[in-house]
């Protein structure tokens, strides 16, 4: 009979030393150098926030007295005859619809123009167009695009519109440039909209049989489309104020009568505005200031279209 082994184990594994928390806390050294440095962050970042608030009232300040000093100026001067009436050489019969007709021209052809050409680029550029350099030398271009001064674009649509295609100087001519100079906001909005909608809703779309443009007209729209019209409407805003390049294209500071076709001559709010304020008796300068109101109302009341149209679509998708 074999002898059996016996194999006796302790009942617990011997303690070691107790481990002293305190122990892991740093003491002096590194932890103690740094904190001068973050204190001096601190301090830098506390004065950097005083200058942001302090630029920030500077523009308040400054537009909030402008706005004062326009409506006091000008807001004895807004009744029915400025809004329904011609210019004329009398201050006191002067009026502003021709130029308030003409900046809705712009504004209509300019967005009915623009807005296809804009979101059908951004489209192509977003679900359709290959990586490749070609499609980085098109958004570079069109970012850079985004960002040349608006009298370049008046020569643009001298020399182009009204000089080799021979559209004279008309609505036409100006709506066409204004709508290249509007042109590189929009397709960078609709971009932004397109690229800001997750990939599952196109994956979802495929899976359930749908073509790439339905997935696209059907779901990526509908979803991209309040950001899309909010870059548009602002971007046509913008174009509603621009004096410069109607001028290149021959905006007329008289005009005696109402444009009612594309093919008309015109003018344009900020350029009636220019007209008389370029003159020296004070009463010019009122009817400046009256005209400059009726243009806030006119780009308040789009921004406001912008935010409700924004809104809406946001809750329906």
């Amino acid at each position: 009979m074999s002898d059996a082994i016996r194999v006796t184990l302790p009942d617990a594994a011997p303690a070691g030393p107790e481990l002293d928390p305190g122990a892991l806390r740093p003491r002096g050294g590194r932890g103690e150098r740094f904190r001068p440095r973050l204190a001096l962050r601190t301090r830098l970042g506390a004065v950097f926030a005083v200058v942001c608030l302090l630029a920030t009232l500077v523009g308040v300040v400054v537009l909030a007295v402008l706005l004062v000093d326009i409506f006091r100026s000008g807001a004895g001067r807004l009744n029915a005859t400025f809004l329904d009436g011609i210019p004329s050489r009398f201050p006191n019969r002067a009026g502003v619809k021709p130029a308030l007709v003409g900046s809705a021209w712009i504004l209509v052809l300019t967005g009915i123009i623009g807005f296809p050409l804009g979101v059908g680029t951004a489209i192509w550029l977003e679900e359709y167009a290959p990586e490749s350099r070609f499609k980085q030398f098109v958004e570079t271009n069109i970012a850079n695009l985004a960002g040349v001064p608006s009298i370049v674009y008046g020569i643009l649509g001298l020399a182009v519109f009204v000089r080799a295609l021979s559209l004279g100087r008309t609505v036409l001519s100006a709506a066409l440039t204004l709508t290249l100079l509007v042109l590189p906001v929009i397709i960078i909005a609709s971009q932004e909209s397109i690229k800001a909608v997750p990939n599952t809703i196109r994956l979802g779309a495929y899976a359930l049989g749908a073509t790439r443009w339905e997935a696209i007209r059907h779901q990526v729209l509908p979803l991209a489309l309040p950001g899309i019209l909010t870059g548009t409407i602002l971007a046509v805003s913008r174009a509603v104020g621009e004096a410069a390049p109607v001028i290149m294209v021959g905006a007329l500071g008289f005009i005696a009568f109402v444009p009612w076709s594309p093919t008309d001559a015109f003018t344009v709010i900020p350029f009636q505005i220019y007209s008389w304020v370029a003159r020296p008796q004070a009463e010019w300068k009122d009817l400046a200031a009256a005209a400059g109101i009726v243009l806030l109302v006119l780009l308040l009341t789009m921004n406001a279209a912008a935010i409700y149209l924004r809104n809406r679509f946001s809750r329906r998708y």
